[in-house]
């Protein structure tokens, strides 16, 4: 398998002067993902969890309803300039086949619609209507999420070059923790594990990543029937139509003790930094 990092030799220019050493980047890497031997997309990401990723992915296009739907998903032919294996390919066998339309391009962001199209195609797809208004949890929890997500961000530690997504329950317990170079590979990956676990839908949860809040996050998780987003950074405006329309509780610019509520603001109740520490 890919290693996550990679060192590369670089020059830091320092107010002493130049220094040559060598830097610890983060991996990206393409994953071609076929579904019963035809190509579906091909996903730049960052090699690890990638059988959580596919699932994930599967499961916010609607090409599977559980991980029962998966007999096997295996690494097939992909070799480098060496003929070693890259393991840059997987091929997902289903139980049931279901009509693939193969995309044809790199995936950079999952959604490709756009307005109204895309929010009414969100709508008729979602199989689990987020629960109104559970749950009800505080907005100092909710604050402090994303500083426990970052602590658990072992190889942005070493890079500062990757994503981070969080499936928390709503007492602050951490769930899950996936890192990629893909925001969006690193949602999948966190509802990959959550359907591989069964949890499905995902209720009485948190779902908190660590940039912006783009309307294909949001599709993921109401897709994945997660009622509470948070985001570290802004949503666009689109994301809030979303969660508006699906009755998602969205947060952005979740930092320190401050925040935006975009939508579903009922399931937040709000607690003071003074009554925290009262």
């Amino acid at each position: 398998m890919s290693r996550v990092t990679a060192r590369k030799p670089t020059r830091r220019i320092t107010p002493t002067g130049v220094v040559s050493r060598p830097d610890t980047l983060a991996v990206e890497e393409p994953l071609e993902i076929r579904v019963d031997g035809i190509s579906v997309t091909v996903t730049m990401r960052t090699p690890g969890h990638d059988i959580d990723l596919i699932h994930g992915f599967l499961f916010s296009e609607n090409i599977i309803e559980s991980a029962d739907d998966i007999v096997s998903a295996r690494y097939c032919a992909g070799t480098d300039d060496q003929g070693r294996n890259t393991y840059n390919v997987l091929d997902i066998r289903l139980r049931t086949p279901v009509p693939i339309t193969p995309r044809g391009f790199v995936t950079n962001s999952s959604c490709g619609l756009c307005g109204t199209t895309a929010l009414d195609q969100v709508r008729t797809r979602s199989r689990f209507p987020l629960p109104a208004p559970s749950p009800l949890i505080d907005s100092a929890l909710l604050a402090r999420l994303p500083d426990v997500l970052r602590s658990r961000q072992t190889v942005f530690d070493v890079t500062g070059g990757l994503h981070g997504a969080g499936l928390f329950a709503t007492d602050g317990t951490v769930l899950a923790v996936r890192e990629d170079i893909g925001r969006h590979n690193a949602v999948d990956k966190v509802v990959g594990w959550a359907l591989r676990e069964g949890r499905v839908p995902v209720a009485e949860t948190i779902l908190i990543v660590s940039g912006r809040a783009s309307f294909e996050l949001v599709q993921k998780a109401v897709m994945a029937g997660i009622p509470i987003l948070g985001a570290v950074s802004a949503p666009s405006s689109l994301a809030v139509d979303l969660a508006a329309d699906n009755g998602l509780t969205l947060a952005g610019f979740l930092r320190g003790d401050t925040m935006n509520l975009y939508s579903g603001a009922d399931r937040i109740r709000i607690v003071s930094t003074e009554t925290v520490g009262a």
